[in-house]
């Protein structure tokens, strides 16, 4: 039997997404029909498995309504009102009608007033028992609480005005059924349950209404939730469907489209789903998709509905169901969410919402309610808690997982729990992202593999610069794994990842392997990589290496390996050793390398053998102690280098074995005073970045010939003086940055470059590109 009474207070959440802790709320004169006619209903009604409330403990004292019973009345989705002879008679009663009448209007809640051997027009007009009964309140207020007549009497007119049940001269128990059966009706078209703490979700539910304009115009509108997997999306669309189901004479909410629509079978029920949702009562049975598709055009074509579909991942599951603009009457409202925001472009949805993270105050509080069934962390548990949302990174469904899971447990035991998830992360959470991963093809795998493991933070430019030298095509596929959500670029023109999707890519390359690194396609933990390097174990199986040691840990004794390590990796093509020192030829060194990266590199020059004419796209040797790059050595396929902060460059080389270099990076080399003229010979230099090149006094002439250039920077050369007056011919020099420098005027000429921007000594203008080294 379920509970009769409740004595804790309702969530503060808003109305149209509350969670509903009861069904019914039956209010009642107690002196005429608690142990009859009301007796008999709830029974009827708890039979008929919906949850009601009645106040069997005397919640009501005295002419007050305890806070309590108020409060219940905030959990309710409906109430129903027995009027009966003396039900005027109370002050509690009337009260209680008062708050009922509220939360109709505040909340959307439902009332049906049911007269139990009254007549309704007596209850409206307060005349016979309901008359005699004001005349007593009236006389007995002469002073104190006589304002609150007037209100009584609006809420009876109000009440009573409704369409409800009238018992007349039917038998009670039919009289009873036929209210059993419109309660359950009702409710199977109601409020959808939400998430148990819907934290945060009040603006994320504004934003999204604005979009939808409900009630304005009568055209059709299609919305779009977009996110990745965890982040709220269905959660919101069921908030959605609660504030303006109302609105709406027929309505559907198809939730789990993705799991359900994997074969015909699926579809069809999706389909007479759909169908069964807006024609209710009748049933239609369309037995084949094709067929189905049809009807649903032809019987809703002129129905104005509200139709969610949850979860899809594939065009084909909108078409199963129709989602069109035609295939639905004027003023319908369809909001589809998926993890694949081409789906939506597909179908030319009005607007797409991506979902938002929860801020830290948001995921604090979600978390708390978890994990404490409270708002706020207990206040030894405060920076555990905190460590714990920073893991999640504002996912929803990380807070609930781990919130649920750390319940009632010890301060040990989340200190235990925190160091595991730094290496194995939460099989629920995992499981959950894994589902838009596991959706991609191969080579969109590979490459969200590569970028989770060496690439986040770095310029989305460079990386598919690199990612095209190991034989992928990255423009269509990250373009598709930006559409999944599986990676984002910021306004900087970063790759950036989730920190939980991070994690679940490099959980997916640890499961090659489990136990055996050097058996796995990648390498980028540090005990794994210093284990592979230290004992010569590296197998041609490893795509990529990373191991990013700090400048302060140059000088330990780990800091240097072998070149015979990598004598085994074979088809090695990624490879980054920060402050790594390498000792013996390089005979062995990987031949296949796309990007190397060996920052604080300890040689002065590049040693013969060191570097493959053939493969590198990206060498970057920040913080090297370099004096000059290379003698002979041709990089047929150099894109990118970067030696910045290398202060012992004296000059460049001959760019003349770089001919396809298009991003040069050279910041604060401080030695370095000349640049080589062969620069004049890169056709398809498009950055080149000098900052903080005190020695460096000029360019050479030819440099200004170049007219792929975009970003040209000298702030900070102080010794630069002059600009060529062929700037001028540089057509597509987009960025001018010269702060800092001893130029005193800029050529006339720059007036030919109609989108060039540039920050002088004077002050910084707006950039309209600037590429980020």
């Amino acid at each position: 039997m379920k509970p009769s009474s409740s004595s804790s207070p309702p969530p503060s959440i808003s109305p149209s997404w509350r969670h509903w802790k009861y069904d019914v709320f039956l209010s009642f004169r107690g002196e005429d029909t608690r142990r009859t006619f009301t007796d008999h209903l709830y029974a009827a009604l708890e039979r008929a498995g919906v949850w009601t409330f009645r106040d069997a403990e005397g919640l009501r004292r005295g002419e007050y309504i305890a806070e309590t019973l108020m409060c219940v009345i905030l959990e309710c989705r409906i109430s129903l009102i027995v009027f009966s002879e003396n039900y005027a008679d109370s002050h509690w009663c009337l009260e209680e009608l008062v708050q009922i009448m509220d939360c109709r209007r505040t909340q959307k809640q439902l009332v049906f007033p049911i007269f139990y051997h009254v007549v309704p027009s007596h209850v409206r007009k307060q005349v016979g028992s309901f008359g005699k009964a004001f005349e007593k309140h009236e006389a007995k207020l002469l002073t104190e609480g006589r304002d609150k007549i007037p209100r009584w009497r609006a809420v009876l007119r109000e009440a009573a005005s409704l369409a409800g049940f009238d018992i007349a001269d039917r038998h009670e128990a039919e009289f009873i059924n036929s209210i059993v059966d419109e309660i359950c009706r009702r409710l199977t078209n109601t409020y959808l349950n939400l998430a148990v703490y819907p934290v945060g979700i009040d603006s994320r539910v504004e934003d999204i209404s604005n979009s939808l304009c409900v009630g304005v115009g009568d055209d059709v509108r299609m919305v779009g939730i977009w996110g990745m997997g965890g982040s709220g999306k269905t959660t919101l669309a069921k908030a959605i469907y609660n504030k303006f189901y109302h609105h709406f004479d027929s309505k559907s909410f198809l939730a789990d489209v993705r799991e359900t629509a994997k074969d015909s079978r699926g579809k069809i029920y999706l389909q007479e789903r759909l169908l069964s949702d807006v024609l209710t009562p009748t049933k239609i049975e369309v037995g084949h998709v094709d067929k189905g598709i049809n009807v649903i055009r032809e019987r809703l074509g002129k129905k104005k509905v509200l139709v969610i579909v949850d979860d899809v991942d594939h065009e084909d599951q909108l078409h199963a169901l129709a989602i069109s603009r035609e295939s639905f009457g004027l003023g319908s409202r369809i909001i589809i969410t998926t993890r694949d925001e081409h789906i939506l472009e597909l179908l030319k949805v009005d607007t797409v919402h991506l979902t938002r993270e929860m801020n830290e105050e948001e995921g604090l509080e979600l978390f708390s309610q978890h994990a404490f069934g409270k708002h706020s962390p207990d206040e030894d548990y405060i920076e555990l808690s905190r460590r714990v949302v920073m893991y999640c990174g504002g996912l929803p469904l990380a807070l609930e997982v781990l919130g649920s899971f750390l319940f009632k447990k010890s301060a040990r035991e989340w200190e235990s729990t925190l160091k595991k998830l730094e290496n194995v992360p939460d099989v629920r959470i995992q499981s959950k992202l894994r589902i838009s991963f596991d959706a991609i093809d191969e080579s969109q795998k590979n490459i969200f593999l590569h970028i989770s493991c060496y690439f986040i933070g770095m310029d989305k430019n460079y990386v598919m610069e690199i990612l095209k030298g190991c034989g992928f095509y990255p423009e269509t596929d990250i373009s598709v794994l930006q559409q999944r959500c599986l990676v984002t670029v910021s306004e900087k023109n970063k790759l950036m990842m989730h920190d939980l999707l991070r994690d679940m890519g490099r959980e997916v390359v640890r499961e090659e392997s489990p136990n055996s690194p050097e058996r796995r396609s990648r390498l980028w933990r540090r005990e794994d990589v210093i284990d592979v390097l230290t004992d010569e174990s590296g197998t041609e199986v490893t795509e990529g290496l990373s191991l990013n040691l700090q400048r302060s840990e140059s000088s330990d004794n780990m800091c240097t390996v072998s070149t015979k390590a990598f004598r085994n990796m074979k088809r090695l093509k990624l490879l980054q050793l920060n402050y790594l020192h390498l000792k013996g030829d390089y005979d062995n060194f990987p031949k296949k390398l796309s990007w190397l990266c060996l920052r604080g590199y300890s040689a002065q020059v590049i040693p013969i053998g060191f570097l493959n004419e053939r493969k590198l796209v990206s060498i970057d040797l920040r913080y090297s102690n370099l004096e000059l790059f290379w003698h002979t050595r041709r990089l047929v396929k150099l894109v990118i280098l970067n030696l910045s902060h290398s202060r012992y460059l004296r000059q460049s080389s001959n760019f003349s074995q770089v001919p396809f270099l298009q991003y040069l990076v050279l910041k604060d080399c401080v030695r370095l005073s000349k640049i080589d003229e062969s620069i004049g010979s890169l056709s398809g230099l498009a950055l080149l970045n000098l900052k903080g090149c005190t020695m460096l006094k000029n360019l050479p002439e030819d440099f200004y010939k170049l007219r792929c250039v975009r970003t040209l920077v000298l702030s900070g050369c102080s010794r630069f003086k002059h600009l060529s007056t062929n700037i001028g011919n540089m057509t597509r020099l987009e960025t001018l940055l010269i702060s800092g420098t001893a130029i005193s005027e800029v050529p006339s000429t720059v007036d030919n470059l109609k989108w060039l921007k540039f920050s002088s000594r004077h002050g910084l203008s707006g950039l309209q590109r600037h590429f980020h080294a």
